[in-house]
C-alpha cells in the first residue's frame, strides 16, 4: 500500500509547509538525509498553548503531538518532492514538551506522533526518539516535534 493510500485510509489531508517563524529553513537535505525543523502544536490554526502537569492532560497531548506528525508529513512531502513513498525510513524523532518540574509523560505524550508515524509507513516509521521535558516552547505551544528521515 502506497503512503498516500494509508493517509487517506486515514483521513489525513496533508498541510502545506508551514512559514519558519524565525531565521531557519523547514528542511535540509544532505545526502539522503532529510532533517525538518521543529514544528509547534496548533489547535484551530493557532498554537496549542499549554502546560503539562498544569492545564493540558496526556491524552489531550497525544493529539497534539498527532497533529505535529501530521504538520510534519505535510513538510516531508514537500522536503521528498512530493513523493512520500521515497522515504525509506523515519529515523529519528525528538520532541519537547512544555511541562512541569513534576509531569513524568512526556515519553506518553511524544507517543502520539510515534505511533502516527508507524501506521503511516510501517516498519519504515519505526524511529529512534528523544521526549523531553521542557520549561517552555515558543509561543507556549505545548508541544514541538523535529524529524530525521531518509530518502530512497
Amino acid at each position: 500500500m502506497s503512503v498516500y493510500d494509508k493517509l487517506s485510509e486515514l483521513n489525513i489531508t496533508l498541510p502545506p509547509v508551514s512559514v519558519p517563524a524565525a531565521a531557519y529553513v523547514p528542511y535540509v537535505q544532505t545526502g539522503n538525509l532529510v532533517f525538518l525543523s521543529g514544528h509547534i502544536a496548533r489547535k484551530d490554526g493557532k498554537p496549542w498553548a499549554a502546560q503539562f502537569g498544569k492545564n493540558i492532560t496526556t491524552d489531550e497531548g497525544k493529539l497534539a503531538a498527532r497533529a505535529v506528525a501530521i504538520d510534519l508529513l505535510g513538510t516531508l512531502h514537500a522536503a521528498t518532492g512530493g513523493d512520500l513513498n521515497r522515504v525509506k525510513r523515519i529515523v529519528k524523532v525528538m520532541s519537547l514538551v512544555n511541562s512541569t518540574g513534576d509531569f513524568t509523560e512526556q515519553h506518553l505524550v511524544t507517543n502520539g506522533a510515534s505511533e502516527l508515524l508507524g501506521q503511516v509507513f510501517g516498519d519504515k516509521g519505526v524511529h529512534a526518539r528523544s521526549a523531553f521535558g521542557v520549561a517552555q516552547i515558543p509561543m507556549g505551544a505545548c508541544v514541538e516535534i523535529e524529524l530525521i528521515a531518509e530518502l530512497a
